[in-house]
């Protein structure tokens, strides 16, 4: 019987052994398939990038994001000197170099406009195809994370509208603003008007009418728009193409928009890439991040200050009591 005993412990401690043999050769042959299956690092084109486009004898300030989609397809968008940003289906690599194609939107003409670029490091540099055919070429950075890390000390509110003139303005072409009764008027389409003073975070008071049909926005650092759009009577769903929201990219959570012809008001804090805005007194974006540009930007350069501008070239559009308070 004590043999037997022996002999049954011995077995007992040999098949633990060879199952704990066998559990390491499974996990060794796991990790081997994982490592011959490509599981490698992601190639440097994924993220955000700051372009500029040279077209024409002038820079054009335009946007990419590509994105892993899967194991290895890469997607993206894209914005424009003008327009919103827009999918792009697929970014092809090929030969070191990275493609893709998209439709017009507000270009003219028909063909789509097609992109090759490289990536070095933090730099992007390609060529782009217009729609009318003609080659331009872009450079671009990698676009900065403008994260905060503390809160924000608020300066002392400043008035940049002071009821009489455009004092501390300036337009980007032939100027139509005027001021009547305290109200600062564009009554056609013409510039957009621009202020001298340039900001970094900021809380924002300003209050809008606009004629029925009748469009412009507010861009944060000149880069962001705010959308001011007559949506009541047009579009009401709360999409991001319309009122409150960020132009092409962040839409408002509820349709706050009052009927064309009443004054109507937007209270806007930027903190980084942070956008918090109440419309008419409701809260419709909350701390949202703003990816990139958005189409009319008056650069690319999103680590630098910037002013605010606004829109003047889509049609009548009054302003009063625009108060900002920056960052210390």
């Amino acid at each position: 019987m004590k043999n037997l005993t022996v002999l049954s412990s011995k077995c007992v401690t040999r098949a633990i052994l060879t199952q704990i043999i066998l559990s390491l050769f499974l996990f060794s042959a796991t990790n081997a398939s994982a490592q011959a299956a490509g599981i490698t690092k992601d190639p440097d084109v994924i993220g955000r990038w700051d372009i500029t486009m040279e077209k024409g004898g002038k820079s054009l300030p335009s946007w990419l994001e590509v994105q892993k989609s899967g194991f290895h397809t890469l997607i993206g968008r894209f914005t424009y000197a003008f327009g919103s940003a827009r999918p792009i289906t697929e970014v092809k690599p090929h030969d070191g170099k990275y493609s893709f194609s998209i439709p017009p939107q507000w270009e003219e003409g028909a063909r789509n406009m097609d992109f090759e670029f490289e990536v070095s490091g933090d730099k992007i540099k390609g060529t782009m195809v217009y729609t009318d055919g003609a080659s331009y070429n872009f450079t671009g950075v990698r676009a900065p994370l403008l994260t905060r890390t503390k809160a924000p000390v608020w300066g002392k509110p400043i008035s940049l509208f002071n009821g009489k003139d455009t004092k501390g303005w300036h337009t980007d072409g032939k100027n139509q603003w005027t001021v009547e009764s305290g109200i600062l008027r564009s009554l056609h389409s013409g510039a957009n008007l621009i202020t001298d003073k340039t900001f970094t975070d900021f809380k924002l008071h300003i209050e809008f009418r606009y004629q029925k049909g009748s469009n412009s926005g507010i861009y944060l650092r000149g880069r962001y728009e705010v959308q001011v759009i007559d949506t009541k009577t047009g579009e009401p769903e709360p999409i991001n193409n319309q009122f409150s929201s960020i132009y092409g990219f962040l839409p408002p959570n509820k349709m706050m928009a009052k009927d064309a012809g009443q004054w109507q008001s937007y209270d806007i804090t930027l903190v980084g890439r942070l956008v918090t805005i109440i419309a008419n007194g409701t809260m419709v974006i909350c701390r949202q991040e703003i990816p990139g540009i958005t189409g009319g930007a008056i650069n690319s350069q999103e680590g630098e200050p910037g002013p605010l501008l606004i829109q003047g070239d889509h049609g009548p559009i009054d302003y009063r009591n625009i108060v900002i308070t920056p960052a210390n």
